[in-house]
């Protein structure tokens, strides 16, 4: 089949017309290049899932998110699925993007320069933990916190 598959693009297109106020607030830094020279794209499908913002050059994916993915079992399942497609997870908090775009800039800035090899997972406030990727070799020196623990 040739061209875009027209269902998976309404798909795609619907939850961009439905962003937070956070999500576009940060959109508005990312999008055309601005944020680095990176370039990203939202509400974009990866596997089975629909990601908030996705730079697939450094294997990244932002996912702005509200009091309800607080400790989601759901949301960790997601994680380590996309985890294991090579993806990198930073997650921070609706309210930190809008009350501190520059903090969460700068704490993007630190996952982006992280190498490929670790999964960053990210619980608001720009507190990272680190687990890795299963199918990556351990890297030396390094020991996989779990999780909600403390980096």
């Amino acid at each position: 089949m040739r061209g875009p598959h027209k269902k998976s693009t309404l798909r795609a297109r619907s939850p961009r017309r439905r962003s937070t106020r956070a999500e576009w607030v940060l959109w508005l830094q990312l999008r055309d290049r601005r944020f680095g020279g990176f370039k990203f794209a939202r509400q974009q499908p990866i596997g089975r899932y629909y990601v908030d913002f996705v730079c697939r050059e450094q294997r990244l994916i932002i996912e702005v998110d509200g009091g309800q993915h607080a400790d989601s079992p759901a949301d960790e399942i997601r994680d380590a699925y996309l985890a294991t497609l090579g993806y990198r997870i930073f997650r921070v908090w609706n309210n930190d993007v809008l009350a501190n775009i520059e903090g969460v800039l700068q704490t993007l800035t630190s996952a982006l320069e992280e190498p490929l090899t670790l999964s960053l997972v990210s619980r608001g406030s720009g507190r990272m933990c680190e687990r890795a990727v299963e199918q990556q070799p351990p890297v030396a020196g390094a020991e996989p916190v779990c999780p909600g623990g403390e980096p």
